[in-house]
């Protein structure tokens, strides 16, 4: 909800969207030479579950046919949005407002979350918070029946066609002058006691600004993060230095990690299409998947004078700078490790998935830059871009060509360009070989990144010596062709044995297999297991059942 206050904590920055020209032999000046940006295909990272936005019709009406077609379409025209966030009115009576919308996102494929506001007026007091009187908050004694509120709205969507992907305890229980607020220990109590009852995917906390105080005492107490499927946060005012949180990363194993609602740079009237303020959104996203590393990026309102969408139905020029992540960027796709600033104004991001790499260059400079691409563990052939400039909207540039492993593109000054390629070899974790380090684009549980012993490849280990119930996960192991496949383990163990136990998907495949002594900790052997994998991104979690396992320096995955 906008409000002058919130207004106060966005960050207002210059910024401006890479306009990439015609690629020619001899790029025009003025021009800067950029470093390398190089693309490794086998170092993955998060799981992407999508972009959206919100559609709240209660407080500025519901998209129309015509423009649901244009937000949850990805044809021309259309801006390829996967993800519907919806209001749980605290009113049973206005509940089917949000169920068009949402049903026509789902059947173009997108999914729906939900986050109330307020409870039901009953279940509500007033007190007076930090000097402030009339400030709400749930009843202490009608947690039990909130939850079962939202388990109503739940219940009611799935059975009008609508399907809850995910349901929020609360938005933004940390900023709610016009909404009910819960302190930490609240929202600790419910998600201990009651969200467990909840029958969706519950999302907590949504933090207005990612206060990683609110949302550190559930990571911290293990029923409370049991019952907790998704950390939802919004970023409005969120410094790229507070983006990382080191706490999830080590909690949170099988939880997923969303960014739920913001606008930037702000909400102010007709802003939609001003340039080159609308690059700051494809900055921002940059810096939302791979310094916070979300798997969601979501808009406020779908449809405002500041949206994707003006209020006309049209795309924005904020909206074509989304695009370019939400038209190619598609759920279950992974991101992978790019050098993200390879020039002083260029930043850069990759992603994998069905066999193709998408790689999203933004230029914020007022001088054009000629960057060189370079693709490891995997090769293509044509790359295709897209291009938006102060002129341009998603304009197709001239084809390029990456068979030698690498590639030019001529970023021009303040633009965005998307490069789309299909992997010819390699990153695909199908019928290839691809490899996974340990130490990067995992979760570790009881474990660490180390790299005392030397032998290992890339950065470092996975550290298991001496701890006990130690486990690491891969999260986006992707499959071109379900089937069986050899995972090839790299570890060094000095002497004994130990016994892991393999989940794929998060059900147990195979049952205390041993790894035998290397004879050092700096000593690394390989062990190979079989396993089955799906179609598209699938997890893999090793899990001692001693008191220690051995250090894992990569996995490789291959066809049997």
């Amino acid at each position: 909800m906008i409000s002058s206050l919130k207004r106060s904590f966005c960050l207002f920055l210059a910024c401006a969207l890479v306009v990439p020209l015609l690629f020619i032999s001899a790029f025009p000046a003025p021009t800067s030479a950029a470093s390398d940006a190089v693309i490794n295909l086998a170092d993955e990272r998060q799981l992407i579950r999508g972009f959206g936005g919100m559609n709240h019709p209660a407080w500025i009406g519901d998209l129309t046919p015509a423009q649901r077609e244009t937000a949850f379409g990805n044809g021309p025209g259309q801006l390829g949005l996967s993800i519907v966030r919806v209001f749980v009115d605290p009113n049973p009576n206005n509940w089917h407002r949000e169920v068009a919308t949402a049903k026509r996102a789902k059947e173009l494929g997108g999914i729906v979350i939900a986050s109330p506001w307020n409870p039901p007026d009953h279940m509500i007091e007033t007190f007076t918070r930090n000097g402030v009187p009339n400030s709400k908050r749930l009843r202490y004694n009608q947690y039990a029946a909130y939850a079962q509120h939202l388990n109503d709205f739940v219940t009611y969507m799935k059975n009008n066609g609508a399907e809850l992907y995910a349901i929020s305890v609360q938005n933004e229980p940390d900023y709610a002058h016009d909404w009910t607020w819960w302190t930490p220990q609240e929202i600790l109590r419910f998600m201990k006691e009651n969200a467990g009852s909840i029958q969706s995917r519950v999302i907590a906390p949504e933090s207005f600004q990612y206060l990683k105080n609110i949302s550190d005492p559930i990571l911290n107490d293990p029923q409370a993060l049991a019952n907790m499927d998704i950390l939802g946060a919004h970023t409005y005012g969120t410094s790229v230095s507070n983006m990382p949180y080191p706490l999830f990363k080590q909690k949170g194993a099988g939880k997923e990690l969303w960014m739920t609602e913001v606008y930037y740079p702000n909400s102010n009237n007709n802003s939609a299409d001003l340039w080159p303020e609308a690059l700051d959104v494809a900055h921002h996203i940059h810096h939302n998947l791979v310094d916070g590393e979300f798997q969601a990026y979501i808009w406020w309102y779908i449809r405002r004078q500041y949206s994707p969408m003006k209020e006309d139905g049209t795309i924005s020029k904020r909206g074509y700078a989304m695009a370019h992540f939400s038209k190619f960027v598609r759920p279950g796709y992974v991101r992978v490790d790019a050098t993200k600033n390879p020039d002083t104004q260029v930043f850069t991001s990759a992603y994998k998935g069905d066999n193709k790499v998408v790689i999203v260059a933004v230029n914020r400079g007022t001088t054009a830059v000629n960057q060189n691409f370079v693709l490891q563990n995997g090769s293509a052939g044509q790359v295709s871009r897209w291009i938006t400039s102060g002129s341009q909207n998603l304009q197709a540039g001239t084809a390029l060509d990456a068979s030698s492993g690498s590639f030019f593109a001529h970023l021009p000054a303040q633009s965005v360009t998307t490069f789309v390629a299909d992997l010819s070899s390699g990153g695909g974790g199908g019928s290839t070989v691809t490899r996974y380090e340990a130490e990067t684009g995992t979760t570790l549980t009881d474990a660490s990144a180390q790299s005392l012993y030397p032998g290992y490849s890339g950065t470092g280990y996975a550290d298991f010596h001496g701890y006990s119930n130690a486990a690491i996960q891969w999260n986006a192991i992707y499959c071109a062709v379900a089937g069986t496949k050899n995972v090839k383990i790299r570890y060094a163990l000095a002497s004994g044995s130990r016994s892991l136990d393999v989940y794929v998907n998060g059900t147990k495949v195979i049952d205390n297999t041993a790894f035998n002594a290397t004879g050092s900790w700096e000593t690394w052997a390989e062990k190979t297991i079989t396993v089955p994998m799906n179609v598209g991104n699938n997890s893999l979690r090793l899990q001692t059942t001693g008191s220690e396992g051995p250090n894992i320096d990569w996995i490789e995955v291959s066809a049997q």
